[in-house]
Parts: structure tokens; sequence; C-alpha cells
């Protein structure tokens, strides 16, 4: 697990990193009307953690689950690839972000609540839990876990290019 908990700080430090490396000014910029800006980015990062822990919690409160051996076979790393856009589910869309500080704090904040809850259950209990993806179905929660991870590392990738389109090096 602590590996796991690892890659996410250092996925989530480059990300968080290129943000606060970027002038402000460009934050609420899109670079076209059908594309998120760097702050609806941000905020459907921090919708999409809170939602996954929202539902490793609410597994805890069930019987343990079994997820198909099947599903247990989706590489999570898929995720990060952005070859094909998949259009976010309405739940985690981001609509009317906070400010970019405050968005910030909210981001960070969820990456600890996560950790913290990660940390007390530990992986076998994790790997007990099943969570639905909107995508792959119910995988467990160690995947789900997982998934966090290449997700941002997904959308780091978008923010670099949100901000090579404005025109900004970073």
């Amino acid at each position: 697990m602590n590996g796991t908990l690892k890659r996410l700080d250092t996925v989530h430090a480059k990300l968080s990193q290129a943000i606060r490396t970027t002038n402000p000014d460009l934050f609420s910029r899109r670079p076209s009307e059908n594309e998120w800006s760097i702050v609806e980015v941000v905020h459907h990062l921090c919708l999409v953690e809170e939602r996954v822990l929202t539902e490793l919690k609410k597994s805890l409160q069930t019987e343990p689950a079994t997820v198909g051996f099947l599903k247990k076979l989706i590489p999570m790393r898929i995720v990060s690839l952005r070859l094909t856009r998949v259009e976010a589910p309405k739940a985690v869309t981001p609509n009317n972000p906070p400010p970019m500080d405050e968005l910030l704090q909210t981001y960070d904040t969820a990456r600890a609540d996560l950790k913290k809850f990660c940390t007390e259950q530990g992986r076998q209990r994790l790997k007990a839990m099943a969570v639905k993806h909107p995508v792959f179905g119910y995988i467990d929660g160690t995947a789900a876990v997982s998934m966090v991870r290449f997700h941002e590392e997904r959308h780091y990738k978008q923010i670099r290019e949100i901000i090579k389109k404005l025109g900004a090096s970073n």
C-alpha cells in the first residue's frame, strides 16, 4: 500500500507544481469552447477523488465483495491514455468551480483524506471492497485507488496541453 500511496503523491505533486507555476490569468480560460479550462480540470479531479472516497466508505457498510477475475485483469494504466476522449459522468462534471486557491486546498485535502482512508483500511480490506466505475463496472478498492492515480496522470497531460494551447510555456 505504501508504494501505491507514494505513486499517488508523485503524480499529485507534478500536477500541483504545473498549476502553481502557471500564470493565474490562464486558469479560467478555455482553449476552445468544447474544452475545459485548468480550473475545470482541477475541479473535476476533486469531484472524482471525493466520489471514489465516498464509494469506498459506502463499501465498508456492506459485506466484502468479490470482483470478477476478468475485472482484476483490467490494467488501470489505460485510464491515463489520452487516445480517446471520454465524457465525464454528470456527477463529476465541473460546474461553477471555486477560485483556484480554494480549489487547490480542496484538492490537497481530498488527497490527504483518500490516503488516510487507505492507510487505515489496508490493502487486504481494500481488495475486499467493490466500487462501481462508470466505464469498467465494479472494480475492487485497490483498483479504484490505482485508477485515481492514472486518472490524475491523464488530466496532468490535459493541463499541459491546455497551457501549451493557450500559448504559455511551463
